[in-house]
């Protein structure tokens, strides 16, 4: 693409050769006559002036800085974003049914629906228009998947599950398996049969082996435009909110409802039955043990030290409800 042509798609002013061919995205770091890079945070200042990229996306506050080409734009993060899908480039899939696949008579497909080799489709599943299901994928029976999807390989998504359109799944997750329901006994653990479902919104994206379990009376519930990073664990009634965005490895256990536009960093525990309120941020690690319903950034856990010095601290925190008691003792005394 020309710098004339990358402007009139982002609506960004260009500073530069209009007819400057870009053929990819790069870090300032990285970057060659050819491409195109983004500027953002201050940190990385000194790498945008010895950038050798073609051009830049950049803020008008920042032009100045720039030593090459300039598409000036209001937010060049979202403007990078917007033009990775201009570049990207995924493997084609052949179109129509692979004869390794297997499809259920009973099963509706739209038009343009691709299911590669050795996909399985299942009784009465529904599959919008121009849905893409990817090698060895398992979609089991009474389940709906909308239009313009892209299910990866090996996927798997149990029955009853109800998937918007516009939906990413990465390889290996799981959609609709039983949640971990089970009644304590003196004989063990009697198993608590999942009678709800999972729904799942429109341009949603879940990233690779992660897991959503189905609902145990009541469906599992993922919003519109959630984002959900890889190997996260979200249990049986969970309900989250439009626009969250949640990242690697956190756990969220039952019943939990979190709100829209949440941002949940990476290794968050999260435990069953709490509310947490719209536009919560929670930092990286946070254990979640009560409701939240102040909007505000939450954290939890100590900070990173030597480990000598940890192990000290960590005596001393033990100590702290004696030293506490000890101190409100003095006080006491001082004020008779």
């Amino acid at each position: 693409m020309t710098l004339a042509e990358i402007a009139e798609l982002l609506g960004a002013s260009l500073q530069g050769d209009a007819n400057r061919q870009i053929t990819g995205l790069a870090t300032l770091g990285s970057a060659n006559e050819q491409s195109i890079a983004f500027f953002v945070n201050p940190r990385y200042l000194t790498d945008l002036k010895k950038t050798r990229a073609g051009a830049v996306l950049i803020s008008a506050e920042n032009v100045s800085h720039a030593p090459c080409d300039a598409l000036v734009c209001q937010n060049p993060y979202h403007a990078f974003a917007e033009l990775t899908a201009h570049f990207v480039s995924v493997p084609t899939v052949a179109n129509g049914i692979h004869p390794s696949a297997f499809v259920a008579s009973s099963a509706v497909l739209g038009s343009g629906v691709v299911v590669a080799a050795n996909a399985s489709i299942g009784d009465n599943v529904v599959i919008g228009d121009n849905t893409i299901i990817h090698s060895g994928v398992v979609v089991e029976a009474n389940t709906s998947l909308g239009s313009d999807c892209r299910i990866y390989s090996n996927v798997s998504i149990y029955h009853g599950v109800k998937i918007g359109d516009r939906v990413t799944l990465h390889s290996g997750v799981v959609i609709g398996a039983d949640g971990f329901g089970f009644a304590p006994s003196a004989n063990g653990w009697k198993k608590i049969h999942q009678l709800g479902g999972v729904r799942v919104g429109n341009d949603v994206e879940v990233g690779a082996n992660t897991t959503i379990d189905r609902g145990a009376l009541d469906d599992t519930i993922i919003g519109n435009g959630v984002i959900i990073d890889n190997q996260v664990q979200i249990a049986h009634n969970v309900v989250i909110g439009d626009n969250t965005a949640i990242a690697g490895c956190t756990g969220i256990a039952g019943s939990t409802h979190i709100g829209s536009r949440c941002t949940i960093a990476g290794r968050v525990s999260i435990i069953g039955h709490l509310t947490i309120a719209d536009g919560i941020h929670i930092t990286a690690g946070t254990l979640v043990s009560k409701s939240l319903n102040t909007v505000d950034s939450y954290s939890s856990g100590t900070p990173l030290e030597k480990t000598i010095d940890w192990k000290k601290n960590a005596v001393r925190y033990s100590q702290l409800d004696k030293i506490a008691r000890r101190l409100s003792a003095l006080e006491k005394k001082i004020k008779d």
